[in-house]
């Protein structure tokens, strides 16, 4: 008998609301893991010395949600290839007594995009420009997509995600500054809400998007988990478009994370059910 677990788990705050810990144990039940999820209260003062703790108990691997996804930086040894691009880091991994930061939000993304349509190409709407645009961002250019056009209220974020988009991969990129309701361009392949409109508990907030600009040739994604079926998922796809759903983007970056720390390929129809289930 072996009663010692392997122990992952979650730096953030506020964590009380996070999914993942339900999610995530959900597959390390299904696959007969002896592996823990812990969700952590860490305040931005104590996280040097989370990371510290999870050295000294032999943790393999840990999320950073809100608002540690950048501080955390500093506390660990080195960093991926995305990771460094994006400057933003949401899940740490044990490699060779070392923490290693990636970052799977947009890998998560990404993997979500791949199942219904190759991004390599294509022409990119990305509204917003905070931390899961820029994830986002650098996944889909890194995977070949040919244009990204980051629409963003703020000009500086925005401009400074459209620099680093150019800058760093192979995309060309360009600024459009969020004024009234935007119309995605003809041509456009794939349009991806990365903002917070229309989280639980606004689900009926409204992004600033003509709706008739959408045709059933482009792929509409929504990053929000909460609910799936946000209010752009239901009139995207009434108009033809192929829609992705937050969930997806969820249980990937799990997926991925999983297979970072114990080298497991989990069942994500295992975690999307829990997901369902909760939301």
């Amino acid at each position: 008998m072996n009663f010692l677990s392997q122990l992952t788990g979650c730096f953030a705050q506020p964590c009380a609301e996070n999914p993942s810990v339900a999610m995530v144990e959900a597959a390390y039940h299904h696959h007969d893991m002896q592996w823990r999820y812990i969700n952590c209260e860490i305040a931005p003062e104590k996280l040097g010395d989370a990371v510290r703790g999870a050295r000294a108990m032999g943790w393999v691997g840990f999320n950073c949600s809100l608002p540690h996804k950048v501080a955390v930086i500093e506390h660990l040894d080195r960093l991926g290839e995305s990771a460094k691009i994006i400057g933003a880091v949401n899940c740490a991994v044990l490699r060779d007594g070392e923490f290693v930061g990636e970052n799977t939000d947009g890998k998560g993304f990404l993997q979500s995009v791949q199942e219904v349509t190759d991004p390599a190409n294509k022409r990119v709407v990305l509204l917003g420009a905070g931390g899961a645009a820029r994830a986002i961002g650098v996944e889909l250019a890194l995977a070949g997509a040919k244009h990204v056009t980051v629409v963003n209220r703020s000009k500086s974020r925005g401009e400074d995600l459209t620099t680093l988009l150019s800058s760093n991969t192979p995309a060309e990129a360009e600024f459009h500054l969020w004024e009234g309701d935007y119309a995605a361009p003809s041509g456009t392949d794939i349009v991806v809400n990365a903002t917070s409109i229309g989280l639980y508990p606004d689900v009926d907030a409204r992004i600033p998007l003509v709706v008739e600009s959408l045709t059933e040739q482009m792929v509409v994604a929504d990053v929000i988990p909460n609910p799936p079926r946000t209010r752009l998922v239901r009139e995207a796809e009434a108009r033809g478009c192929t829609v992705i759903d937050g969930l997806g983007m969820l249980v990937n970056q799990g997926v991925i994370g999983i297979k970072y720390w114990s080298d497991i390929d989990v069942d994500p129809s295992v975690m999307r059910a829990k997901l369902e289930e909760l939301f």
